[in-house]
């Protein structure tokens, strides 16, 4: 009998049958092993440990709610004893309370004067020398003008000090920080009674018993461009005139960017302080234009990502030229154990922030503070003034580019290729950025600063072929992070040697060169994200 016919005859019984037998398998299975000794106990320990953890976060959990119930409770309502002001976004306090019977007399005053409740003859009096200075015209100017200052660390408030003292008689503070202990080496009106205040009443508060017909917005809040409307509108929340000049007294580059960015896109007037740390010589503080500061860090990372902006020049400047050297103060490391808390940008005030600290001798950013308000007034009254403009290389950024489009036809002519019609990748602000900020404008490899070009480190491993995929375009696939920057003879000598003899650059030239090619190459790359 095949075995379609002796399953049919069996019929469900069998199948009934073979489920009996599996089922009672299974459960002398899990008799065995709930039998064991070490089965039992594992399971007794996991019950166990599962009924501890849950008793200790039952535990947490209900002393957490008697605690914050005690807290509210300790918490006094709210009447003519015991005021509250609301909080700002960073949890900063908005309207500190006054201290003493001195700060209620000047406050009392300043809202007088304010409301136009004092007496002309003494603000003339008390401006005689600015007016006779600048002269009756541009005075006046002066005193209808609007001002923003952006940050209210040492050279921030300096800076507003000078411009309120002048007779600048409206004027916007925007700071998110608060006054600290650390600060009041450079602060320029901070006591130790303002320490844990907001920065902005601070300079309000202690400028008010100088010049107390000043008109004051006081913004406690962080720069940010999608608030730039509002933040940098006009007087009286948006509904009076623009702001005459906005100051750039930011110490965070990409805040201090984004700043720069949005005044250069709106037309509005700016002039921004770099950076006052690790300086110590008045003398090589300097007021020019951007594309001119030098020896600057800030500056240099500030212009450079900038350029990759679109925006080259034609922002005036605060800058020192000073040069870093041995023993002078550098940007102090942070310490192994703060490292060993997480991550770096983890322990600044506001991500992105800067976390190390700067070290900053107290007079240098009065300095930077001074010149700026300097700039300013000239600048809003007229008075003849002349600073340092942009570098106008535009002849030779012209030259550099038409020797990079000739050498890009030489080499594809080598390949093959018909160069005619051939277009390049680069422009003349690409020209501009590569050699005034990766390269310094200098020759990599002497170090020489004239007749400079632009040409190809090293062949690519396809060799100099064009891209040909679209019918009417043909063009060179030379990238930025694949240029040096070279004498025009060092360059012609590249060309024969390197780019058309074959010959490895690490042959052509010493260690220190290749690796110096190398970091720029890297600082390119590492840049090119902002584009």
């Amino acid at each position: 009998m095949d075995r379609k016919a002796r399953h049919a005859r069996a019929g469900p019984n069998a199948d009934t049958t073979k489920q009996a037998q599996k089922e009672h398998s299974m459960s002398s299975w899990l008799e065995r092993q709930l039998s064991s000794h070490q089965i039992q106990l594992a399971a007794t320990a996991l019950v166990s440990g599962i009924t501890v953890a849950g008793l200790i976060y039952g535990g947490q959990a209900v002393r957490r709610k008697i605690a914050v119930e005690q807290l509210k409770a300790s918490i006094p309502p709210l009447d003519d004893e015991h005021k509250a002001e609301g909080l700002t976004d960073f949890g900063a306090a908005t309207l500190p309370p006054l201290a003493t019977r001195e700060d209620e007399r000047v406050a009392g005053l300043a809202l007088r004067a304010q409301q136009g409740d004092y007496d002309e003859e003494l603000i003339s009096e008390q401006l005689t020398r600015t007016a006779s200075f600048l002269t009756t015209p541009r005075f006046e100017k002066l005193r209808s003008s609007f001002v923003i200052i952006v940050g209210l660390g040492g050279v921030g408030s300096h800076c507003t000090s000078a411009l309120a003292r002048s007779g600048v008689s409206h004027i916007r503070l925007i700071d998110f920080d608060q006054v600290t202990l650390s600060s009041l080496n450079r602060h320029a009106v901070a006591t130790l009674a303002d320490v844990g205040t907001p920065k902005v009443q601070c300079v309000r508060k202690r400028l008010e018993a100088v010049v107390p017909w000043a008109q004051w917005e006081c913004l406690n809040e962080v720069w940010r461009e999608g608030q730039g409307e509002r933040l940098l509108g006009g007087w009286d929340h948006g509904r009076g005139r623009k702001p005459d000049y906005v100051v750039d007294a930011i110490d965070n580059i990409d805040s201090k960017v984004e700043l720069l960015k949005y005044c250069h896109e709106h037309d509005i007037r700016v002039v921004s302080s770099m950076g006052a740390g690790c300086k110590s010589d008045p003398t090589g503080v300097f007021v020019g234009d951007i594309s001119r500061s030098m020896e600057d860090p800030l500056s240099r990372t500030t212009r450079r990502k900038l350029k990759l902006l679109g925006i080259g020049e034609g922002i005036p400047v605060v800058y020192s030229t000073e040069k870093p050297g041995l023993g002078k103060a550098q940007l102090l490391p942070l310490r192994e154990e703060e490292f060993a808390k997480g991550k770096v940008n983890e322990l600044s005030v506001l991500p992105d922030f800067r976390a190390r600290i700067l070290p900053v001798l107290g007079t240098m950013p009065a300095i930077f503070g001074y010149a700026v308000a300097n700039f300013v007034i000239l600048e809003i009254t007229g008075y003849p003034h002349e600073f340092g403009l942009g570098k106008g290389r535009d002849k030779l950024y012209d030259s550099i580019l038409s020797g990079l489009q000739g050498l890009e036809e030489r080499l594809a002519r080598s390949a093959g290729q018909d160069p005619l019609g051939l277009k390049i990748p680069v422009t003349k602000d690409d020209v501009s950025y590569l050699v005034e900020e990766v390269y310094r404008g200098k020759s990599v490899i002497s170090g020489l600063p004239t007749r400079l070009a632009l040409t190809r480190w090293r062949s690519p491993k396809d060799g100099f072929k064009t891209d040909q995929r679209w019918n009417g375009q043909k063009h060179s696939k030379v990238q930025l992070d694949e240029l040096v920057c070279m004498t025009k003879e060092e360059a012609k000598m590249h060309e024969e040697e390197v780019l058309k003899g074959g010959k490895p650059p690490e042959v052509m030239y010493d260690v220190d060169v290749v690796k110096l090619v190398e970091s720029r190459h890297e600082e390119e790359r590492q840049y090119r994200r902002y584009r």
